[in-house]
C-alpha cells in the first residue's frame, strides 16, 4: 500500500493525572465504549503505529477558569513535540476579557480554537458567542464541535446564521458537520466558502459509500482527516478511512494537504 503523509486534524490531550478521567467522561457523554487514555504518550505510539506525521492538538474549558492553563498546556505540549504537534487553543463564552484570551492564543502560536457547544451547554448562535466569532473572523479558523440528535446547540439551525453573518470566519465541522444527523447536516452546509468538514467519530456509524458521498458533497477539498483520539484508536480510524472508494490524489488532499493549508504546516 502507498505510504501517505498524513495530518490527524482533530485529537484531544491532557495532562496524565488527568487523562484517564477526562477520556472517560467524553466516552460517557457519548454514550460509546470505554476509550484510550488520553495521554500525549499513547497518542504518540499508536499514530506512530497508523503512520501519521502530524497532530493538531486540542481540549475545551468547561469553565472560563480553565481557558488560559489549558491554552497553556497545548502550547507546551506543542513545545515539547519537536514539530509534530500543531495547537488550537480554547474559549469559553462566560469569560470575563475575551479579547485578552484571544491574543494570549494568538500570541502563544497556537493556530486556531475548538470549542465544544454541547460539553460547554450553550447554543453556537447565543449572543454570548458572538464576540468570539468578531474576534477570531479572519484571524483564528475554528473547529467547532457540530451535531447532535439529543440536543439543539450545535445544529445547523445554530450555526447557519453565524456563517452567514461572519463570512470571513472559518469553520470546521467536526463529525462530516453533524455528529449523528450525517445525511441532514450536509445539505445545510455544503457549498459554503467558510466551511469546511472532518471526518472524525463518524466513520464508525455510517456506511463507507455513505462517506464517500458526503466527502463529494462538501467537496474533496474541504474535508481533514481526523480520529477523535481518544474515543478511537488511529490504527482503527486510518483503517476505516482506506476502505472508502477515493482516489490517490484525493486520499491525498483529505490526509494531508487540506490540514496542511488551513493551518500553516510546513
Amino acid at each position: 500500500m502507498k505510504k501517505y503523509k498524513i495530518i490527524d486534524s482533530h485529537c484531544h490531550i491532557y495532562p496524565d493525572k488527568i487523562a484517564q478521567k477526562a477520556s472517560d467522561a467524553t466516552a460517557d457523554f457519548y454514550e460509546l465504549p470505554p476509550s484510550m487514555d488520553g495521554k500525549i504518550s499513547t497518542l504518540l505510539e499508536h499514530g506512530a503505529r497508523a503512520g501519521i506525521d502530524h497532530f493538531i492538538v486540542q481540549s475545551v474549558a468547561t469553565t472560563p477558569k480553565q481557558v488560559s492553563s489549558i491554552n497553556n498546556f497545548i502550547a507546551a505540549s506543542v513545545a515539547a513535540s519537536g514539530g509534530r504537534f500543531t495547537g488550537l487553543g480554547t474559549l469559553h463564552p462566560d469569560s470575563e476579557d475575551m479579547e485578552a484570551d484571544v491574543n494570549e492564543i494568538i500570541s502563544l502560536g497556537l493556530k486556531g480554537v475548538k470549542i465544544h457547544p454541547d460539553i460547554q451547554k450553550i447554543q453556537l448562535d447565543d449572543p454570548r458567542m458572538l464576540k468570539m466569532y468578531e474576534l477570531c473572523e479572519g484571524r483564528l479558523p475554528m473547529l467547532i464541535h457540530t451535531g447532535d440528535k439529543r440536543y439543539d446547540n450545535s445544529n445547523p439551525n445554530r450555526l447557519l446564521p453565524i456563517l452567514n453573518k461572519y463570512k470571513n470566519l472559518t469553520v470546521i465541522g467536526a463529525h462530516f458537520g453533524g455528529w449523528s444527523i450525517w445525511e441532514d447536516a450536509w445539505r445545510d452546509y455544503a457549498g459554503r466558502e467558510n466551511f469546511y468538514v472532518d471526518c472524525s467519530s463518524s466513520l464508525y456509524a455510517i456506511k463507507p459509500e455513505t462517506a464517500r458521498e458526503l466527502i463529494m458533497a462538501y467537496g474533496v477539498k474541504r474535508v481533514l482527516f481526523g480520529t477523535d483520539y481518544p474515543l478511537w484508536t488511529p490504527e482503527s480510524e486510518i483503517e476505516r478511512f482506506m476502505q472508502l472508494d477515493l482516489t490517490e490524489s484525493e486520499r491525498e488532499d483529505i490526509l494531508y494537504n487540506n490540514a496542511a493549508k488551513l493551518f500553516g504546516i510546513n
